[in-house]
């Protein structure tokens, strides 16, 4: 493989990056043009790697990124079946079987991946069904400053959602299991990859929390809960306000004491959709993204965007900014595209050091946390007068499933940095008819072994045994590895999935990608069975 590329990207870093490494942190005042971090301060730690991987029945040398930027250690040598295995290394395909009142889910199956950038990842996606009430939930969450925030949201977030369906008897139900120590209704079923971070109990602390707000419920005596704009709504404020309240209460654990501050201090921006039957809801607090892909009757594809990214290009939320605070600050609120010149969302969960006073950040701080052990970022703007200046209140949208809305894409801005939304409806397009065109059609012909054989060595000789079965790795295969004309190149994508952990945060961020197939015949048989 030609080095030019590799080359060009190790030159470009070196002439653009001017760094200051400390212990476990990467201080940097570049800015790719294509992706722009969300702080200005990022964390990097060095990664654990295996020597091998078993790939089929033979073994492949384990692709990995290189951990350093000296030239003589700068080498590319991924195969084509390295670059498989590294894009495909997060994949995860579900197909949905379950029925809703006899007639089949209007989901009709989804499939997801992941690819860091960050050391560990920051990114985290979620994927459940709620036991107690009908509807499914997607979630892409987008961490910065750490990956704490993340994995919170990521692991808490549903559940508030399931709890403000719930109606007043189930909720009374689960107040009864608690009060006689017998155990609780299920709340959520999750669907996850393997090699996702484990989603936990609900620990003690976060159980307290999420009781405390269903009792809140009950007191509202509504008997059937809230309606799905209004769980949103309230799930993403009140968890965000008991990350906020978990710091500041006194914790006699270490371990839960040290990981809440984490949580608190570093940020998540996130994305999630609740399907039920027809009706989609799509709940977004930052910069990740979810669009529709749709074809009309006459085959024509389009893309039907559901959320507007909360920064400093959205005049909305520019002029919402300028409304929250005074007119003084009008000039200091957004400084170099970012709130108050350090982060580029403009809602996001945790990030308390923009929603705190001064004086509550340092008393929190003065109870004895080793913040440099913990990564912990103090942030300190220069014009804080009036916090918070951030929040993690949702922008809601509702759609009405049509038979022409064929899929939905949820990912964190990672893919949205490289890919506009009209390329990521195109590429799940080309998938799906690939995936169709590949499929051997089997019913008007005699299956034996020699048939499929025959396909077999087909399939190898067009060179089909290396194409995505995943459309999420096809959209992030595209979204690093294509040129400014959308053409993509072996080289390039090489290149970005071998890129130090020192240099890879500067060309890209952290991808997360689901994408949601609907069920056309069973949407076509709720209009007309209503």
């Amino acid at each position: 493989m030609s080095s030019t590329v590799s080359y060009w990207i190790l030159n470009s870093a070196r002439n653009s990056i001017a760094t200051l490494q400390g212990s476990r942190r990467l201080y940097s005042r570049y800015n790719s043009s294509r992706n722009k971090s969300k702080w200005t301060l990022f964390s990097w730690a060095p990664t654990t790697l295996k020597n091998n991987a078993q790939c089929g029945s033979f073994a492949l040398p384990k692709a990995y990124r290189h951990t350093s930027t000296e030239e003589d250690d700068f080498h590319l040598q991924l195969s084509p079946e390295q670059v498989n295995e590294v894009l495909r290394a997060g994949e995860s395909t579900h197909r949905i079987l379950n029925l809703v009142s006899g007639v089949p889910n209007s989901v009709l199956r989804f499939e997801s991946n992941q690819l860091a950038a960050n050391s560990p990842v920051e990114d985290r996606r979620g994927v459940a069904s709620c036991l107690q009430t009908n509807g499914l939930m997607f979630g892409v969450f987008d961490g910065h400053g750490g990956h704490a925030c993340a994995q919170a949201v990521s692991e808490r977030l549903f559940y508030y959602v399931a709890v403000s369906l719930m109606s007043q008897q189930t909720l009374e139900q689960m107040e009864g299991a608690m009060e006689s120590m017998k155990p609780m209704l299920p709340i959520l079923q999750w669907l996850k990859h393997p090699g996702d971070s484990i989603y936990k109990d609900v620990t003690s602390v976060h159980l307290d929390h999420l009781r405390v707000y269903w009792q809140e419920l009950l007191d509202l005596h509504m008997e059937m809960g809230l309606n799905i704009k209004e769980a949103l709504m309230y799930s993403f404020q009140r968890l965000d306000s008991d990350i906020s309240l978990e710091i500041q209460a006194p914790l006699e654990d270490e371990m839960t004491r040290n990981l809440s501050l984490q949580v608190a201090f570093s940020g998540a921006t996130a994305c999630m959709a609740h399907v039920d039957g027809v009706h989609l809801h799509v709940a977004n607090a930052g910069d990740c993204r979810a669009i529709l892909g749709v074809q009309d009757d006459k085959g024509m594809w389009s893309c039907l965007p559901l959320t507007h990214d909360h920064n400093a290009w959205n005049q909305a939320e520019l002029s919402r900014l300028k409304r929250e605070h005074p007119e003084s600050e009008d000039r200091t609120i957004i400084k170099d595209d970012r709130l108050l010149g350090v982060l580029m969302p403009c809602r996001a969960f945790g990030d308390v050091q923009l929603k705190w006073s001064r004086e509550l950040q340092r008393s929190v701080l003065e109870r004895g946390f080793d913040t440099e052990a913990l990564n912990i970022y103090q942030v300190t703007p220069t014009h804080y007068y009036t916090p918070p200046y951030l929040t993690a209140e949702p922008e809601v949208t509702y759609h009405r499933l049509r038979p022409q809305d064929k899929f939905l894409v949820l990912a964190s801005d990672g893919l949205w940095d490289l890919l506009d939304n009209e390329d990521v409806v195109r590429l799940v397009v080309e998938h799906l008819h690939e995936a169709g065109r590949h499929k051997p059609d089997l019913a008007h012909r005699p299956t034996n072994l020699g048939l499929m054989q025959s396909l077999l060595l087909q399939r190898k000789a067009q060179g089909l045994h290396s194409a995505d079965r995943n459309a999420a790795t096809r959209l992030i295969r595209h979204a690093i590895g294509s040129n400014e004309y959308g053409e993509l190149e072996p080289e390039r994508l090489a290149a970005m999935l071998t890129l130090p952990e020192d240099l890879a945060r500067m060309y890209r961020d952290d991808i997360t990608v689901t994408v949601v197939y609907f069920n056309s015949d069973s949407i076509d048989a709720y209009y007309k069975g209503g």
